[in-house]
This record gives C-alpha cells, sequence and structure tokens, in this order.
C-alpha cells in the first residue's frame, strides 16, 4: 500500500481571548495629618478575559491507501498418470437351451342337456252318479 496525502479543507472553532477593561470602584482609607477622617473613591482596573468564538479553516491531511496488484507466478508440479493397455483372457459362459417335450392330455368340454321336471295342475271333472232305485 502506498499511502497518497490529500489536503481537505475542514472548518474547526478556534476560542480566542478577548480582554475587556471592567472598572470597579474600590474604597481606598487614607490617613492625612488633618484631624477628620475624609474618604476618597479609588478606581482600580481588572482585566476580565472575554471568550469570542472564532471560525478559522484548518487543513486536515487524509491519508488514503491505493492498492496495486502485482502478478506473481508460480510453479505447480502436477503428476500425469500414464495410461497403459493390458490384454487379458475373459471367459463368457454359453447358455444352451435344451427343449423337452411333454405329453399334457386334452380335455374336452360335452354339453350335456338337463331335465327339468316342472309340475301341471290339471282340472279333472268328476262325475257324479246319481241312483235311482225303485223299490
Amino acid at each position: 500500500h502506498v499511502p497518497t496525502i490529500q489536503k481537505i479543507q475542514k472548518t474547526v472553532e478556534v476560542p480566542q481571548v478577548q480582554y475587556e477593561d471592567e472598572i470597579v470602584e474600590v474604597p481606598v482609607q487614607k490617613q492625612v495629618q488633618v484631624p477628620m477622617i475624609q474618604q476618597v473613591p479609588v478606581q482600580k482596573q481588572v482585566h476580565v478575559p472575554v471568550v469570542q468564538t472564532v471560525q478559522k479553516t484548518v487543513e486536515v491531511p487524509q491519508v488514503q491507501y491505493e492498492d496495486q496488484i502485482q502478478q506473481i507466478p508460480v510453479q505447480k508440479q502436477v503428476q500425469v498418470p500414464t495410461v497403459q493397455q493390458v490384454q487379458r483372457t475373459v471367459e463368457v459362459p454359453q447358455v444352451e437351451y435344451i427343449d423337452k417335450v411333454t405329453q399334457v392330455p386334452v380335455q374336452k368340454q360335452v354339453h350335456v342337456p338337463m331335465l327339468h321336471t316342472v309340475q301341471k295342475t290339471i282340472e279333472i271333472p268328476q262325475i257324479e252318479y246319481v241312483d235311482n232305485h225303485v223299490h
């Protein structure tokens, strides 16, 4: 990786100190060779810091990585198998079919007529004999 430096502008807030004068009254006592004591006000200056925000442009370096791809040759050893042809004798079994003739009796079917006996009702007229005997 080879780093490349790029310049990018970025806004950063940097606090600035500014002094403002403030007048504060401080009473001071003075002794004078006078029978009377007199008070005289004295003014004293004190520096009070005031924080002020100022915008400032600062350059921040950015690091960017660029990849370089290099081709590296690789040597490989490969084993190549050799093919050897060998003749060999194989016994193949032979299939032989032997037919055997068998006598099978033939069955014949004959239709035999069947007799059905049916009852039939017949009316026979009856003759009535009347004997007339004379006595």
